[in-house]
């Protein structure tokens, strides 16, 4: 296993950029790249971007690396701009999933890529897939490592929404030698130092954080997975390799995972030990430019990142819809107070920065330490969440950490405010005895509205999305409002709501926009929910099972049906008065359907008139 502190004396310096062209390598010294890195994003050397961190990284401990960035698909010497790499190709969608990115949750191709360059190509569907067999037709011998959110959430058979079937391990679909799952860092530099003592890419088999592929048994003590052939149509067998996958997502104490196709075997090592905090600093203080690369006249994607700070990395929170667990990890490491502050200044030295930090938070703002003590020795508990439907007995429940940096930020010259927009637990803020974050939170650092995310309000629903009961958002919401008058502020909640999630029909769904009506909240975006691969909701979803407890889950599949129960949540809207009426009629509650105080719309034909009166009367 690599050990950061063995490297950081040798750090060598970086360029501004990476190159992206053969020039730009020359200029640099050097005749051909140890690595070529190709990124479905456009290339923006900032450490919000993956493609850019591994690639400094790299740089800085004596590889070579060129990048080659969104590439067009319709030339294909786009793949050939630095000839073929010393050592290897490594391969990502980038930032986002390929399908996400193109594909609304409803399958309506989508009109933008905050990732693209303005004026560039935008990535194909499957990415990750179309580059690397593009490598491979350009390149036939080269190593290919695959690695990124794509390729994680895709090292074993997985469910495809948009084909609708169980689709193979990616490492076999896009014909690579070695994928790369969860952040990399670790697993890329001890790759790197393997292929640069000459060992063949076909015979890295041993490094954690990885997956390969081989025609031999897979090693003993490898836990065998169902077979491809059988998680195509037996969805029990699909729920149980969910199961046994999610089980071992702890380096603590995971084993090694096989499954098995025609003529080979798909082995998991156990995951990498996650980054310390002081091995967080050294990646995050690379000198990164922070900006795209100036061949580009613009990208969106910069601008929710310039002047925001990742505090820290996992996640515990364990929400089913949410695929953090199965590529981050539950272990939550957290960045150093002055790596973060240093980063800050950097901040206010840019010309463009007005006194406002954007953020300061990471997959949950306010996890800055792990679940429980017994989390670094023993790992996370398979099958059970920290927080819901309860929270755990051995949970620590603390804020003074996070409270402590982001007082220290405050006092920085030059920070006006400080904003925390990467998501809070609001369940987290209520187990804290002491009160201080949520009043600091109210007082100092929300921008009008807080964004909160209840999800839904049934409980059954809640339970499956591993969230807390209503209640807990209820009380959340009554101390927010206290606090709020209490320091002379009129700010908002602004709830993220799912509609179409597992477990919640039209029962469930109008219970959620009676809530609505009752707390007189008109939401102006909703959430369907997106099956997506390497989450327990999508396994939920294709199986209509409980892969922990192997019981059935409703499932609202039709895309009718998936309509109504979105149209609910915006009863308001006018243009959802017919889906509104149908689902309402569907489940029964006609008496939501008249000229009383609850109900939800007029009945037809006195619509308008009734509930929209003219303004001009």
């Amino acid at each position: 296993m690599i050990n950061f502190y063995e490297i950081t004396g040798e750090l060598r310096e970086t360029p501004e950029f990476l190159p992206m062209t053969a020039d730009g390598l020359a200029a640099l010294g050097f005749n051909a790249p140890d690595f070529v890195l190709v990124t479905g994003d456009a290339y923006v050397d900032h450490s919000s971007f993956g493609a850019a961190l591994i690639g400094k990284l790299l740089w800085a401990k004596g590889y070579t690396v060129g990048v080659i960035a969104a590439p067009d698909m319709s030339n294909r010497e786009s793949f050939s701009v630095f000839g073929a790499p010393r050592l290897a190709f490594l391969i990502t969608s980038g930032n986002v999933d390929s399908m996400v990115n193109n594909y609304t949750a409803a399958l309506k191709k989508r009109r933008d890529d905050g990732y693209a360059a303005k004026g560039g190509a935008r990535r194909p569907d499957r990415a990750v897939e179309a580059y690397s067999k593009a490598v491979r037709q350009a390149f036939p011998g080269a190593g290919i490592v695959i690695g990124g959110l794509e390729a994680s959430l895709r090292r074993f058979a997985h469910y495809d929404y948009w084909s609708g079937a169980v689709r193979k391990s990616i490492l076999i679909s896009s014909e690579a030698d070695i994928l790369v799952y969860g952040m990399g860092e670790r697993q890329m530099l001890e790759i790197a130092d393997a292929l640069a003592a000459g060992v063949p890419i076909r015979d890295i088999n041993y490094i954690t954080g990885t997956v390969y592929k081989t025609r031999n048994e897979p090693p003993e003590g490898c836990l065998p997975l169902p077979d491809f052939n059988r998680v195509i149509d037996d969805k029990r067998a699909y729920a149980e390799s969910f199961r046994a996958q999610y089980a071992n997502m702890s380096w603590q104490n995971a084993v090694p995972l096989s499954e098995r196709y025609k003529d080979c075997w798909v082995v998991q090592n156990p995951p990498s030990v996650p980054l310390t905090g002081n091995e967080l600093d050294i990646v995050y203080g690379l000198p990164y430019a922070r900006a795209p690369h100036p061949s580009y006249e613009g990208v969106a994607s910069i601008q929710e990142v310039k002047f925001s700070l990742t505090s820290s990395r996992g996640c515990f929170g364990g929400c089913a819809f949410c695929a953090l667990a199965y590529h981050q990890g539950r272990q939550v490491a957290a960045r150093s107070h002055e790596s973060i502050i240093a980063e800050a200044e950097l901040l206010i030295k840019d010309p463009a920065f007005k006194g406002y930090i954007h953020d300061v938070g990471g997959p949950t703002a306010n996890f800055r330490s792990p679940a429980c003590q017994k989390q670094l020795t023993a790992g996370v508990c398979p099958g059970r969440r920290c927080l819901a439907p309860e929270p755990c007995e051995n949970l620590t429940v603390s804020h003074a950490d996070y409270l402590a940096l982001l007082r220290k930020l405050r006092a920085l010259p030059g920070v006006k405010k400080i904003f925390i927009r990467s998501g809070i637990r609001f369940d987290y803020i209520m187990l804290d005895a002491d009160g201080a974050f949520m009043r600091e939170l109210v007082e100092h650092h929300v921008s009008g509205q807080l964004k909160v995310a209840p999800e839904h309000v049934s409980d059954n629903v809640l339970a499956l999305m591993g969230k807390p009961p209503r209640s807990v958002y209820d009380a959340f919401v009554k101390r927010y409002q206290k606090l709020n008058k209490s320091l002379g502020k009129d700010q908002y909640l602004v709830p993220y709501l799912i509609s179409g999630h597992p477990g919640s029909g039209l029962k469930e769904a109008v219970e959620l926009a009676e809530y609505l009506r009752d707390n007189g909240i008109t939401p102006e975006q909703v959430q369907d929910f997106y099956p997506t691969p390497g989450t327990v909701a999508t396994c939920m979803y294709h199986t209509g099972l409980d892969p922990f407890t192997g019981k059935a889950v409703y499932v609202a599949k039709t895309p009718r049906e998936k309509a109504m129960q979105r149209a609910l949540i915006q009863y308001k809207n006018p243009k959802n008065r017919n889906l509104v009426e149908a689902a309402l009629r569907e489940a029964g509650r006609e008496d939501l359907i008249g000229y009383g105080s609850k109900c939800l719309i007029r009945p037809r034909g006195n619509y308008e008139k009734r509930q929209y009166p003219s303004r001009n009367r």
